[in-house]
């Protein structure tokens, strides 16, 4: 259990930042949820800068269900306890995009299980379950720096058989995915246009549009 004062001074700083006259704006990006306070990204930062790592005041925040809590739980959580079972429970708490891939790049993709989790996660029905897939492969994409190229052409697997959901935080998650595998390398771009052009050819508007979208980006870092 965290220190009771821990929290209620993470609780206090939430609500000294919060910003509800940006509320209305922010859910028109799709930052939505109950509870939501409106913190900027750099308050939230600058909130665990002052907190500091605490895994346990993390689920504490986390069990509030306060978006912005909830991101700020991503910060000062210690990806190295994070157990496959607290994963899965958070995942199931995602209820907006930026909650989810501020965990994933905060806090998943730094835990030792963050790639099991994308192959776990990559079939789930659950549409913010499923982003966070590709939202946590994008990351691993820009900040595994250990991982070898073969992981993520296994990975381009993944990305294929999702490009035919359609729901809009998943399409733009595997399409994320796609373009970050492929500006990690030259041999992993090569890789990651055979994937766009297969996907190109599975006629879903879904995957029509993310095959195109990453093409323009993937060709251009080909030339480059």
């Amino acid at each position: 259990m965290p220190d009771t004062y821990r929290l209620t001074l993470a609780l206090d700083l939430l609500h000294q930042n919060a910003r509800p006259a940006e509320l209305a704006g922010m859910a028109r990006f799709g930052i939505v949820g109950d509870q939501r306070l409106g913190l900027s990204v750099p308050a939230m930062r600058g909130i665990a800068r002052t907190l500091g790592r605490d895994h346990a005041l993390a689920q504490a925040l986390w069990d509030t269900a306060i978006p912005d809590a909830r991101i700020v739980a991503s910060m000062v959580a210690d990806p190295a306890q994070l157990t496959a079972r607290q994963m899965d429970a958070w995942v199931k708490g995602f209820a907006a995009w930026d909650v989810c891939d501020q965990t994933c790049l905060n806090a998943f993709c730094k835990s030792p299980l963050a790639w099991r989790k994308v192959q776990a996660w990559a079939t789930r029905k659950d549409e913010f379950v499923r982003r966070a897939a590709f939202a946590l492969l994008a990351t691993l994409a820009v900040h595994d720096k250990a991982a070898d190229d073969d992981a993520f052409v296994a990975a381009l697997a993944l990305v294929e058989a999702a490009a035919d959901d359609d729901r809009n935080f998943v399409k733009k998650a595997v399409n994320w995915a796609l373009r970050n595998i492929g500006k990690r390398n030259r041999a992993l771009c090569q890789a990651a246009i055979a994937a766009a052009l297969r996907i190109q050819q599975q006629g879903s508007k879904s995957a029509r549009w993310i095959a195109a979208d990453a093409l323009r980006e993937l060709r251009l870092v080909r030339g480059s």
